[in-house]
């Protein structure tokens, strides 16, 4: 309750008092104060209008209010859809956020740096990854290869040196020689869907009479005693296509003194990554198949040795096969599928790694059809 107002000389006044005060007001008399006339609130309104800027009372002019109400319908719309799409995306791919959280994201982002290219030999396997199962649009996820290089480029060749008897020169011939046969030998396209390799028989030399009529009967004619696969990487395209159009390609190239003066071998061991998907329409399940070959090309001085100027020579040939059915000699490998039933012996024995390059082919106590700890 308010409190009652004092007289001027200090008196509080009595009800009766505030009563006839009240009273006298409501009549116009006594010392009530008047309510001011229509032409004195006039002049009072436009003089307060005049000293008072323009917003300081009436706040912003309402276009200004009805611009920033609009801004801001549109600004909580522009939210809702966002929010909206966001959550739709969650549901529909819900491991974009568990693969963000769980840090599966970040890895396979690390796990696209390059690797430096291979030196020597490795002393260890390649350090486990994220076990992501690959797709059409990301083959190599979960695969070391991922760190690989892409086809060619992975094949990189020595600074040439005069070595064994045999000039600086021909030996950087027979390392570009030894090169181009790799590549046209499991990276051309037409060698990898079944075709005649023409580009890589044409770099042999012709006066190896035995391995020529090898390799002509091994092509015409595939089984186990003479399997195209031993030199080149073929896959049969009413079975299957590859994705996209890299292999990842990691290993190296060095030269030796050969067994004979005169003579120098060229050494190589690559590891080559084909993924592979049916080629059946729609087909979607990707699996990739390992192909490591350790090959020896000779290259010999024409003044002491019977060669044909321009051309290698094949010594050891070794292959290592992983994810491809096993005692099935058609002269294509076989990835093994989901749908597919079992072709050829069933694998067995200690899981070993296909990207281990550690070790030599033929170095573990291992025979047979083995299994793979990844692909």
């Amino acid at each position: 309750m308010g409190r009652n107002e004092e007289h001027a000389d200090g008196r509080v006044p009595s009800d009766e008092e505030l009563a006839r005060f009240m009273e006298q007001a409501a009549a116009g008399e006594g010392n009530a104060p008047k309510e001011p006339s229509a032409r004195a609130r006039m002049v009072t309104e436009r003089l307060r209008h005049q000293q008072d800027p323009p917003g300081w009372r009436t706040g912003p002019a309402w276009q200004e209010m009805q611009g920033r109400g609009k801004r801001k319908r549109r600004l909580k719309a522009l939210l809702a859809v966002v929010v909206i799409a966001g959550v739709a995306l969650i549901a529909v791919r819900p491991e974009l956020v568990i693969d963000r959280v769980t840090g599966k994201t970040q890895a396979r982002e690390d796990a696209k740096n390059p690797l430096a290219a291979e030196s020597g030999r490795p002393t260890a396997p390649p350090p486990s990854v994220h076990p992501d199962a690959p797709t059409l649009q990301e083959p190599f996820r979960g695969s070391p290869a991922l760190q690989w290089a892409d086809g060619a480029a992975g094949i990189e060749l020595p600074v040439a040196e005069a070595v064994g008897g045999v000039s600086k020169e021909k030996v950087a011939e027979a390392l570009q020689k030894a090169k181009a046969f790799l590549v046209a030998a499991n990276l051309d396209p037409a060698t990898l869907r079944g075709g005649r390799p023409e580009a890589a028989l044409a770099l042999l030399d012709p006066l190896d009479k035995e391995l020529s009529a090898h390799l002509e009967k091994s092509l015409a004619q595939p089984g186990k005693e003479q399997d195209p696969l031993n030199l080149f990487t073929r896959y049969n395209p009413a079975e299957a296509k590859l994705v996209g159009e890299v292999v990842k390609v990691r290993g190296r190239m060095w030269v030796e003194a050969g067994k004979e003066a005169g003579r120098a071998d060229i050494r190589v061991d690559y590891s080559f990554v084909y993924p592979l998907v049916k080629a059946a329409q729609g087909a979607d399940q990707v699996e990739r198949t390992i192909v490591r070959r350790e090959l020896t090309f000779t290259v010999a001085d024409p003044r002491k040795w019977q060669v044909t100027a321009g051309r290698i020579r094949l010594g050891d040939i070794r292959v290592d096969l992983a994810n491809s059915a096993c005692d099935v000699h058609d002269g294509y490998i076989h990835p093994s599928f989901d749908a597919d039933p079992v072709v050829g012996s069933t694998p067995s024995g200690t899981p070993e790694d296909p990207y281990d390059r550690s070790k030599g082919i033929g170095e573990t106590s291992q025979e047979g059809c083995g299994t793979v700890s990844r692909s």
